[in-house]
């Protein structure tokens, strides 16, 4: 019952990191000013990098562990977390631009 709970909550969490992820992606390529071009794009980079952490926990702890399995949701951390650190430097940067 928990494990279900857990796999439709990080469900939800995909599916709204996903869309959040387009949405900013839209907004950045339709914006002409470069500073918020710039805060949309880090957003885009952080929704990118939270979805793709929430499917290395998918990976790793809702399925039988098995090797490649393993790899691969290690693989999905390591980009989430340069996404994630990535997307949130920028935005830092681009909040501070006036």
């Amino acid at each position: 019952m928990l494990v279900q709970k857990l796999q439709w909550a990080l469900g939800l969490l995909i599916v709204l990191t996903s869309v959040l992820s387009a949405v900013f992606s839209y907004r950045a390529r339709r914006s002409s000013d470069a500073r918020l071009r710039g805060l949309n794009a880090a957003r885009m980079n952080i929704m990118m990098g939270l979805m793709l952490i929430f499917i290395a926990l998918i990976q790793m702890i809702l399925f039988t562990g098995s090797t490649l399995r393993v790899v691969i949701g290690a693989l999905f951390m390591v980009i989430g977390l340069f996404n994630l650190f990535a997307g949130l430097r920028n935005h830092s940067h681009f909040s501070r631009t006036p």
